[in-house]
Parts: structure tokens; sequence; C-alpha cells
């Protein structure tokens, strides 16, 4: 019986039962979705951003500034081209200022306070005069107009000036758009310019300043939430402006010029510079137009800021001009 019970067991089945595995992990929650881009959102998003109009310049990229300094270059070449035609020792008796500059010397203070030309020599170069225009209709004078400064004086403040502002505003918005808006308020303020010229002889290089100035202030105005020192930089342009039109009170300087090209300039600022160029900045650095945003965000940020109504109304009334 033993060896049978034996016998049995060899022949015996062993059957594993193994354990059914675990189940599964629940899915994680379905992420929620964003919440939607509501102006309170799109203010607190404005508030993160750091924006200073006039400060650091060391993330600045100075190949963005060609358009300006190619303006510069131009201004600079023409007034020495105006002075080597005025040859102040053939015109003057040899009573000039600054002599040791030779045949670029300048015509006596008394003549020129602006260390400058002759009214004659202005006149020959293309400075407007009501007779050049009704008599003789000399409309090149129109395009000679604001390439001319009256005095290396002159030059030196509006060339200071508009390298202040300009080289600011070419850098967020590129050197296209910024010579456009230079070019147009310039040329506006020319026209401005020929309905009051007089007899006496005027330069108006001031207009494409006065553009730019315009346009800034455009800028300030449509961005103004999303700025710091906004008054500080108020304070700069209304002195900017007010030094260049102090200068327009002396001989052969033209001020209507000026508000010409700031009125085309503002209006074309809400045309053409409606966008700032996002770029990825430091949080602790300061400086014009400065962004803090996220790229996720970056789209919605400018469709907020970019109004076409308001641009398509501003180029109605600079058509309208």
């Amino acid at each position: 019986m033993a060896e049978d019970t034996t016998s049995n067991s060899k022949f015996q089945t062993h059957i594993e039962i193994k354990a059914p595995p675990p189940p599964p992990p629940p899915p994680p929650p379905p992420t929620p979705p964003p919440p939607p881009f509501t102006s309170d959102l799109a203010d607190t998003t404005l508030n993160q951003r750091r924006i200073s109009f006039f400060g650091s310049r060391s993330r600045r990229r100075t190949g963005d500034t060609w358009i300006i300094s190619v303006f510069v270059i131009f201004h600079v070449v023409a007034f020495f081209a105006t002075m080597f035609v005025n040859d102040c020792w053939t015109n003057s008796h040899q009573d000039c200022a600054l002599k040791v500059l030779g045949r670029l010397s300048f015509q006596p203070l008394s003549e020129n306070p602006l260390l400058g030309p002759s009214s004659s020599t202005l006149g020959e170069m293309g400075a407007l005069q009501r007779r050049f225009l009704t008599e003789y209709h000399q409309t090149w004078r129109l395009f000679a107009f604001p390439c001319l400064h009256a005095g290396a004086i002159h030059l030196v403040i509006n060339l200071c000036s508009v390298i202040f502002i300009g080289v600011l505003l070419e850098q967020e918005f590129g050197p296209f758009r910024i010579g456009v808006l230079y070019i147009l308020s310039a040329f506006v303020g020319t026209l401005v310019a020929a309905l009051f010229v007089k007899n006496s002889p005027v330069v108006g290089s001031s207009g494409a300043l006065y553009g730019l100035i315009g346009a800034m202030l455009s800028v300030l105005i449509r961005n103004w939430k999303i700025y710091t020192n906004k008054f500080e930089s108020l304070a700069s342009l209304f002195f900017v402006s007010m030094i260049n039109f102090v200068l327009g009170l002396l001989p052969y300087v033209d001020n209507f010029s000026n508000i010409g090209g700031f009125i085309s300039g503002f209006l074309l600022g809400f045309v053409l510079l409606f966008s700032p160029q996002l770029s990825e900045v430091a949080q602790n650095k300061a400086g014009l137009f400065e962004y803090g945003v996220k790229d996720s965000i970056k789209s919605k940020l400018k469709q907020k800021l970019d109004k076409p109504v308001l641009r398509s109304f501003s180029l109605l009334l600079f058509g309208l001009m």
C-alpha cells in the first residue's frame, strides 16, 4: 500500500496558481485649461514688464543704428560742402571767425551768430526764400531745405538730439520704419515751412528731429501702462524740444518746419511704430522699451497693444495734411 502511494506521488501534477497582477494606476487628472486672456491678465502681465525710456544701453546692438548714422554723416558732409562753397576769406574781406580753418572759416558773428555761412551762400545751396518759390518756381529747394544747417552750433545741437532720440527708436523698431518716418517728417516740415516762408533765407533740418520727437511721444502715449519713469521721459523730450525751438528763433533757422515735422512724426508714430520688437532681456537690466515677457503671451500682448483703428485714423490724418 505504501508502495502504491509512493508511485502515485511521482505522477502527481504540481499546479502553481499565480496571483493576478495589480490593476494599473488611475490616469492623472486632466490639466485644467489656461485662463482666458482677460484685461485683468493683460494688466498683470503688463505690470510684470519693466520698461524704461532712458536707461542702460548695455543690451543694444550697434548694428541696429546704421540708418541714423547715415543721416548724421550726410548732414555733416552737407555742412562741410556749404562752408567750402561759402569761402569766408573771399566774401568777407578776411573778417572771419576761426580764421585757422582757412576756407572753412565762419562768417563774422555779427552776420551769423551760429558760426555758419553767409545768407547768400545759404540761398545758393537751397535755403527757402519766397521769391525763389513764387517767382522762379525752384521746387528743388524743397528737397535741399531739410539738408542744410545755419551754422556749426545748429549742426551740433541738432545732430546730438537726433542721435539721442533716433538711436533709441531705431534699436527698437528697426532702420526701415525709422528711416521712412525721418524722411517723411522732414518733407512735411518743409511743406509747412514753405507756406510761411519770407524773403530772408531759412533752413529747416530740425523738422526731421521733431518728427522723431513726435514719434517717441506717440509711442509713450500708446504704451503708457507698460513704461516706468514716464514723467522723466516727458521732461527729457520737452527739454530737447525747447532747446531746438529756441535755436529756431535765431537767424536763418525756421521753426515752422519743426511744427510740421512734429505733427507728422506724432501721427506716423501711431501708424508705423505699433509693435516694439521684443527681445530676450535680463530682468535686472533697464533700458528703453525693456521687456520681461514670456514668449507664450507675446502674440496676445501684441494684439492688445496693436490697435488697427488708431493706426488707420492716424494714417488718415497724415494723408489729409
